[in-house]
């Protein structure tokens, strides 16, 4: 494949699996568009284009030709310089090792990382919060976040890649997505009637299997696991956490249970507060498994696939 297919079918990818509409997309497509047409000829350099057919900002092509031929591909959950030199290291003994292909998001992904923060509204929306509540809940929760990462060193693994010879490239919420679509379909379908019923059935998933056998399964945080789990709502996406106040109209909404990948103590403590359960799947194995989800469309065009950094490739196709 070349690096621009391996690209557009992620986002491809993204966007089948998006909570929002598809009309909803091109209406955040549409908005880039407006935005761009109206800046002067001179601020127009700084704009991103990127934006005008990818509505995720934290997945980009941060290094490489897209006309280049991939024949291969590393990929795990953080890329940073150590995988980069392993990739090469790899490369001398005969891998052939064309692409650096991270999850969580770097270069111009990281920096842009809180655009994608807003979807979260309509996760929310979804479940039956009101949207103009959810959009002025995770607007100022999304500037924490921008202010939070300005002063992050972006480019270093990309640079590493771009010293070594590799194409670099982030695949955050499109695998976000897929997994949030992937659990939330599988409770949905299965409707376990107790906390303890939800992780076991968590366990049944490979990814969420393999990470219980290493120590890091999935966990009921607050809550009985006798309890009931009411309505499940699965909240892996839209960048990082939300605000702990969007936990107060999840509950109003009629949420008895959200299942994410990892919640702060202070979310936990609130939670507790208002009674709502909370069960982690897993961080790192929440990723893997979106990342497979993916990794299936691309691996079956005749790309290999090198796994480090805590992916475990499971094939479902």
């Amino acid at each position: 494949m070349r690096l621009h297919d391996i690209y557009t079918t992620a986002v491809e990818a993204g966007i089948e699996a998006d909570v929002r509409s598809r009309e909803e997309i091109d209406h955040v497509l549409a908005a880039a568009k407006k935005e761009y047409e109206g800046l002067a000829d001179d601020e127009k350099r700084f704009f991103d284009t990127e934006r005008l057919t990818n509505p995720y900002d934290d997945t980009r092509i941060c290094i490489g030709d897209p006309e280049s031929e991939v024949r291969g591909l590393i990929t795990g959950i953080d890329m940073e310089v150590g995988e980069v030199v392993l990739a090469d290291r790899l490369r001398e003994r005969g891998a052939p090792i064309d692409l650096i292909f991270a999850h969580h998001p770097e270069g111009p992904g990281y920096a842009n990382l809180h655009r994608v923060m807003y979807m979260q509204a309509d996760l929310w929306a979804a479940r039956g919060v009101g949207i103009g509540v959810a959009d002025a809940l995770i607007a100022p929760r999304a500037e924490e976040v921008r202010r939070k990462i300005m002063p992050v060193n972006h480019y270093r693994a990309v640079d590493a890649a771009r010293l070594l010879d590799f194409a670099s490239m982030s695949c955050h919420t499109p695998a976000d997505n897929n997994v949030n679509r992937f659990v939330q379909e599988l409770v949905d379908g299965e409707a376990p009637r107790t906390l303890d019923d939800l992780v076991k059935l968590l366990h049944s998933v490979p990814e969420y299997e393999d990470a219980a056998k290493k120590g890091y399964g999935p966990a009921l945080v607050q809550g009985s696991g006798s309890g009931r789990c009411g309505t499940c709502h699965v909240d892996m996406t839209g960048g990082t956490e939300g605000p702990t106040e969007a936990l107060d109209t999840l509950v109003a909404a009629g949420v008895g249970t959200l299942v994410g990948m990892h919640y702060s103590e202070e979310h936990r403590k609130h939670a507790e507060k208002i009674k709502l359960n909370l069960v982690i799947a897993g961080h790192v194995s929440s990723d893997a498994l979106g990342m497979n989800l993916v990794l299936d469309r691309i691996e079956s065009k005749g790309v290999e696939v090198f796994c480090t950094s805590g992916m475990v490739r499971v094939r479902r196709s």
